[in-house]
């Protein structure tokens, strides 16, 4: 019989976690490149955020407001919410991460859809929890079969919007009807990390459901549209019991001091949020319909950041992510999520876009 040492042993469904991969920031080879693994902003960050970043180095030595009151009231304001209804995070991750934690443990099932967030099951599983996945709709949410997929079980629904990794959008009726079909002890979140970007005839409706109804959260990041990726800082919108209840388990300290003057900064930056929306706009439209046109490459209609591109010809998307890197753009290749024949690109700046349509072509030979 052989003796093993005693040791703590990790829970299973720990175990079972699939750890997050983060976008690639270098090449294999350490050649600079361009980073468009990641959707961050290519403009860059508001100077004003910039300035109040800089001036909170003057108090390093004292801990941040672990409430974040000036935040609250300065995300509260500037959406038309309430200030008491909005908890902060490191990142939207974190917030995503505290509704599971809440509402959903072991036994209880969280509900996702096909080609969703690579956070939602790791959420999941933290708790205990079983991830389901519901089929998609030509790689975007399919109400009908998330609805199929509740159960007694089911105990909170995550939908992006526009969803990540496919830039797909789902209708603000099409919102409305999941609601209405999930149970009232189901907890229905609406990420929007990418609706800054978003035309304002886009909106899905999902900051009045979650005023209204008490089982609808919202989350967003500063991290996108703002320029704050390296700062995270995220928050969410929801009803009081639950924002109460994400409070008890919320890291104490977790959005630093220069992080939350930056962004309130950043909220009244309204030139460079509007630059950005319509770069963003104008070259994601074009990088689609160059990339179209291109022999086996095919564009999944974007409403975010970026564009899933699917490789449905000779072209592998192993192939061109190694050709793009190779003629420095590192993109984001999926084969963990599901997407082994695809691409998901950064819109980045005019040269970038340019450059990386001339290097696919030349592979594609189109």
């Amino acid at each position: 019989m052989t003796n093993m040492p005693l040791q703590p042993v990790v829970k299973p469904w720990i175990d079972a976690i699939a750890p997050y991969v983060a976008g690639r920031a270098t090449t294999t080879s350490g050649a600079a490149a361009a980073k468009l693994s990641s959707n961050e902003n290519p403009l860059g960050t508001p100077d004003e955020a910039r300035a109040a970043f800089a001036a909170a180095a003057h108090h390093l030595e004292v801990y941040p407001d672990a409430g974040a009151a000036a935040l609250r009231e300065a995300i509260a304001a500037h959406y038309g919410i309430e200030a008491d209804r909005v908890i902060h995070g490191t990142g939207s991750d974190e917030v995503l991460h505290l509704v599971a934690g809440s509402f959903a443990g072991v036994g209880d099932e969280v509900l996702y859809v096909r080609y969703g967030f690579s956070v939602y099951p790791i959420a999941a599983r933290r708790v205990g929890a079983t991830p389901v996945e519901a089929a998609d709709r030509d790689y975007a949410t399919d109400v009908d079969a998330l609805l199929a997929c509740v159960t007694g079980r089911t105990k909170v629904v995550y939908v992006a919007n526009p969803n990540n990794p496919t830039g797909t959008y789902t209708r603000r009726e099409e919102i409305a009807r999941l609601h209405a079909g999930v149970p009232a002890d189901v907890m229905l979140v609406i990420d929007q990390a990418y609706t800054e970007y978003l035309d304002a005839a886009d909106d899905d409706g999902a900051l009045e459901l979650a005023r209204a109804a008490p089982n609808v959260m919202v989350t967003r990041t500063f991290s996108k549209i703002f320029g704050l990726a390296a700062e995270r800082i995220g928050w969410a919108y929801g009803p009081a019991h639950a924002i109460h209840a994400m409070q008890r388990i919320r890291a104490p300290f977790n959005v630093t001091t220069a992080g939350q003057h930056a962004a309130i900064a950043a909220l009244g930056a309204d030139r460079f949020l509007t630059e950005s929306r319509e770069h963003n706009r104008r070259w994601r439209s074009w990088f689609e319909e160059q990339v179209d046109a291109i022999p086996g490459l095919r564009a999944v209609p974007s409403k975010a950041n970026f564009v899933l591109v699917l490789f449905e010809g000779q072209l592998s998307a192993e192939q061109a992510y190694e050709g793009l890197m190779a003629a420095g753009f590192i993109t984001r290749w999926l084969p963990g999520q599901g997407l082994p024949h695809a691409l998901r690109i950064t819109i980045g700046t005019e040269a970038q876009m340019r450059g990386v349509v001339e290097a696919l072509r030349g592979m594609a030979g189109g």
